[in-house]
């Protein structure tokens, strides 16, 4: 089967000059984001694991994965959990060839383990969290597709990805403003925020509004007072930050835990004991976080799949979605004459899937050109990513391309 390549020119308005844009970023504390981090963090090590023992990856969806809220007693100034969060686990993997196996389960609960203990701070990953493991073996038809040796491995699925490039000035501060906050600087002039971060962004023509939600950690503030000044010197410098990016509007509003009301003690103010809503206010699910971009962009086109936790070597739920945003960029910055582009992949199962049925790229064209001037560079492009489809699955199986 041949793939159909089409170029499209794109006569909408670019996003960045709509009247209204919205754009939200959960950040790593977020319940969503970590539970999509820990799945994909599973298929990084199950898929290291399984070159390591078997020569190649096999099969396996670890993409079901949900995080329940634990319950914490909260005071000013201190805290306890009372009762811990528990990561369910659940989807299809591989446990083995013929007589040689693999501790699945125990290498998922690793990875987790590792994860949250690197990103969570204040997260003890034995004392805070349970572990539910739901991993079943994979079923065989599937499992079929992974002994066909090495090479460019046929479509687990029927899907579609899609991506787009390049990013607006307010998809770009949304993203980084949430990863500033997040950063390690930031952390260490303000060691009593949390890593639950959340940033809304919605501009309408040149006003941004930016609704900004962060915990602060119980105990380290021991009073309102405290937290009103902890809270007023983080929003400085948030936007400080925000004056020195190229967001081009003329206004920006940041409001900064807006659920937050004056003299109500712990009921007017956003505390955490571990840094994250999980504890006890909100659970999680693979899927409803950030797209394979880093956000979510309610004026892009989305594809619904859940990338993490996905295999990298034949799940096009992953792999289409993440290889079009790469295409997208590539063509944005390759192709003269581009102004923005955006790219849908379509596959059909068993098929390789470095042949989708379809890749078609919709392209803004800059002043003086044509789609007849540039539609050729942009095939010719998608056909060489279409080739190096090996090298590309085995750095989205490293987790080179950050997907969470």
């Amino acid at each position: 089967m041949k793939t159909h390549i089409g170029v499209d020119q794109n006569v909408s308005p670019p996003v960045a000059s709509q009247s209204l844009e919205i754009v939200e970023r959960k950040g790593k504390g977020h319940p969503d984001t970590i539970c999509d981090a820990i799945a994909e963090s599973i298929s990084i090590h199950l898929s290291t694991a399984y070159q390591h023992t078997f020569g190649r990856i096999l099969h396996h969806n670890v993409d079901k994965c949900m995080l329940v809220a634990g319950q914490v007693k909260l005071q000013l100034g201190k805290g306890r959990v009372i009762k811990p969060m528990r990561v369910i686990i659940g989807g299809r993997a591989s446990f083995g060839v013929g007589r040689k196996t693999l501790p699945v389960a125990e290498l998922a609960i690793e990875a987790a383990q590792n994860w949250i203990k690197n990103n969570l701070p204040h997260v003890n990953p034995a004392k805070h969290m349970d572990y539910q493991m739901e991993l079943q073996p994979t079923s065989v038809e599937l499992g079929a597709i992974f002994e066909r040796g090495a090479g460019v491995l046929p479509a687990n699925d029927t899907s579609a990805g899609v991506g787009y490039a390049p990013f607006t000035p307010t998809e770009q501060l949304v993203l980084g403003v949430e990863k500033y906050l997040n950063s390690s600087g930031f952390k260490e002039e303000h060691p009593e925020t949390g890593q639950d971060v959340k940033v809304m962004g919605v501009r309408m023509e040149r006003e941004l509004s930016l609704t900004v939600a962060m915990p602060f950690l119980a105990k380290k503030i021991h009073s309102e007072k405290i937290y009103v000044e902890a809270k007023e010197h983080a929003l400085q410098h948030v936007q400080e930050f925000i004056r020195k990016q190229p967001h081009g509007c003329q206004r920006v509003q940041v409001t900064l835990n807006a659920l937050d009301r004056a003299q109500q003690g712990l009921k007017g103010m956003y505390l955490t004991l571990l840094g994250t809503s999980a504890e006890q206010g909100d659970s999680g699910q693979v899927g409803r976080g950030n797209r394979v971009c880093g956000f979510i962009a309610l004026n892009r086109p989305m594809s619904v799949e859940a990338a993490a936790g996905k295999n990298p070597v034949s799940h096009v739920g992953k792999i289409y979605n993440v290889l079009a945003h790469q295409l997208a960029m590539r063509i944005h910055a390759d192709v003269r004459g581009v102004g923005d582009a955006t790219v849908w992949m379509v596959s059909r199962i068993g098929q390789p899937i470095n042949r989708p049925l379809v890749v078609s790229a919709q392209v803004g064209l800059k002043k003086g050109y044509s789609l007849k001037r540039v539609s050729g560079d942009v095939q010719d492009l998608i056909k060489n990513e279409l080739a190096g489809m090996k090298d590309f699955c085995d750095a989205l199986a490293k987790g080179q391309f950050g997907i969470c």
